[in-house]
C-alpha cells in the first residue's frame, strides 16, 4: 500500500452549550477531513479533534483555535511522512511514523511531556482513511474481514443488540437527566471532577462531586433495567484524572458507600493524573483507563497497577492502537468497552463496529457504547444528513439502543462509503 496524494481540510462544528469535563469548558470542535488516494483506490477518513480531552495542558496554554490549529498540523505533517512510502497495513504504517510524528507534535505544541493522546487524536482522520484503502486494495469486504488476523480473537462476537450511554456532564440538570432514562438509556456516564469555584480547590471539587452523586442518586436509585445482572441502573464516573490522591478518592468511595450507591458503580474512570501511578486494586470498585493507557504499552503498567479495565477509543486513538491496545487488555484479563469522544455520526460507526463485536462488559447483557454527539452538537440533525448510510436504521438508537441488523453488518455501517459532503471539502 503507497500513498500518492492526500488533500486535508477541517470544518468547525459548534456545540448547543459548553461541554464541561476535566476542570473546562469546550465550545466547539474541530472535524478534520483527509482524502488519501493510492495508485487504484481513494478513501476518505475523518477525525474529530478534542484538544481538552487529549491534552489539557495544550488547552490551557494556548487559545481553542491555537491549540486546533497545532493538532491540525501534526495530521498535515503525519499524511506527508507516508507520502511514497510502502507499508504494509495500517498498524505498520502507523508503528513506522509514530515515534517522528510526536517528535514533531511536542515542538509544535511547544510542550516536551505532550501526552502521546495528542498525537494519537491527530492521526485518527489519516489511519481511518488508510484503513479504507487498506480494504479496498486487499479485496476485504468489510471491518471484520479486514483485521488483520492476529487481532481478531477479542472480536468473535455478532450482536444484535448495543447500548448507547449518554453523558452526564457537569451542567446537565437532573430534569434532562430523567428525561434520557425515560427515553430508555439505561447507563449514565456521569462526569465528576468539576472545579466549581475556579480556584483549582480539590477539596471543594470533592464536596461538588458528593452532592452531585447524591442529588442523581436520590432521585433515579429506584429505576429498573433488563440489562444488568442486579436489575439497577449502573453508573460510570468519569473524573478524567482530577483526584489528587488515593486518599480523596477513598473518600469519594466512602461517600457513594454511605448513600447506598456502591453496588451501582460499574466504571470509575481514569481518577488519578497518569504520573501519579497509584495502586487501585484495594477499592472496592472497577477503576479503569481511559487517556492514561495511550498505547498498548501503556496497559501491562496500568494492569499491574490494579486497572480492571480500558475505555477503548478507535475514534480518539485509532483504530490501529485500539487494536493493539485490545489485544494487550483481553491478554491481561481486563475488562473492556467502547467511549465515545463527543464524534459526528459517520465516525460513530468506527465505535460500534468495534463494540458490537466485543464480549459484554461485566455485569451487562448486552456491550456498551458512550455516544453524546446527540447530546451537544448544535446542528446534530445536519450531521446525521451528511452520513452516507442517512436514515438507516441503526444509526440512531432506539429506546436506548442501537439495533444492529443484517444491513449493518453487510455495509459495516458505512464506514467505507465517502460522504459527499465532506468529499466537497477537499475536492482537488
Amino acid at each position: 500500500m503507497k500513498l500518492k496524494k492526500v488533500n486535508l481540510n477541517f470544518e468547525i462544528e459548534p456545540l448547543k452549550t459548553p461541554l464541561g469535563f476535566k476542570g473546562g469548558y469546550l465550545s466547539s470542535l474541530w472535524q478534520t477531513v483527509l482524502l488519501a488516494e493510492s495508485g487504484t483506490s481513494s478513501a476518505l477518513g475523518l477525525g474529530t479533534q478534542s484538544i481538552l480531552w487529549s491534552d489539557a495542558g495544550v488547552f490551557s496554554s494556548l487559545s481553542q483555535a491555537g491549540g486546533n490549529a497545532a493538532m491540525f498540523s501534526v495530521t498535515e505533517y503525519a499524511s506527508r511522512m507516508l507520502l511514497g512510502m510502502e507499508t504494509g497495513n495500517p498498524i505498520e504504517a502507523q508503528e513506522e511514523i509514530l515515534d517522528e510524528v510526536h517528535s514533531f507534535a511536542c515542538r509544535i505544541s511547544n510542550r516536551k511531556n505532550l501526552r502521546k493522546t495528542f498525537t494519537l487524536n491527530s492521526l485518527v482522520a489519516l489511519d481511518n482513511a488508510l484503513w479504507g484503502l487498506y480494504a479496498m486494495e486487499n479485496g476485504k469486504s468489510g471491518f471484520y474481514e479486514m483485521i488483520p488476523e492476529e487481532y481478531r480473537a477479542p472480536l468473535a462476537y455478532r450482536h444484535p443488540e448495543v447500548a448507547c450511554i449518554p453523558l452526564v456532564s457537569y451542567g446537565v440538570p437532573p430534569e434532562e437527566i430523567g428525561r434520557s432514562i425515560d427515553e430508555g438509556f439505561f447507563a449514565l456516564k456521569i462526569k465528576i471532577g468539576s472545579d466549581p469555584s475556579n480556584d483549582g480547590d480539590r477539596a471543594r471539587m470533592l464536596e461538588w462531586d458528593m452532592e452531585r452523586i447524591r442529588s442523581i442518586h436520590s432521585r433515579f436509585s429506584g429505576k429498573r433495567t433488563e440489562y444488568t445482572d442486579n436489575g439497577k441502573i449502573p453508573y460510570y464516573f468519569d473524573a478524567n484524572g482530577r483526584y489528587d490522591s488515593r486518599e480523596r478518592l477513598w473518600k469519594l468511595i466512602d461517600f457513594i458507600d454511605s448513600i447506598g450507591a456502591l453496588e451501582q458503580v460499574a466504571i470509575i474512570e481514569e481518577p488519578f493524573p497518569e504520573e501519579m501511578e497509584a495502586e487501585v486494586g484495594d477499592y472496592p470498585v472497577r477503576i479503569v483507563a481511559d487517556e492514561s493507557a495511550h498505547t498498548d504499552k501503556d496497559i501491562l503498567l496500568r494492569a499491574q497497577m490494579g486497572y480492571r479495565g480500558v475505555a477503548l477509543k478507535p475514534i480518539a486513538k485509532t483504530l490501529s492502537m485500539t487494536l493493539k491496545i485490545l489485544k494487550e487488555a483481553e491478554k491481561n484479563g481486563m475488562e473492556y468497552f467502547c467511549a465515545d469522544l463527543t464524534v459526528i455520526p459517520p465516525l460513530l460507526e468506527w465505535n460500534k463496529n468495534l463494540a458490537c463485536r466485543l464480549k459484554p462488559y461485566k455485569g451487562f447483557r448486552i456491550p456498551v457504547l458512550e455516544s453524546n454527539g446527540h447530546q451537544n452538537y448544535r446542528n446534530w440533525e445536519d450531521l446525521l444528513a451528511h452520513h452516507p448510510m442517512a436514515g438507516s436504521e441503526w444509526i440512531r438508537p432506539r429506546n436506548g439502543i442501537f439495533r444492529l441488523g443484517e444491513d449493518f453488518y453487510r455495509t459495516s455501517g458505512g464506514i467505507f462509503e465517502i460522504p459527499g459532503h465532506y468529499k466537497k471539502l477537499v475536492a482537488s
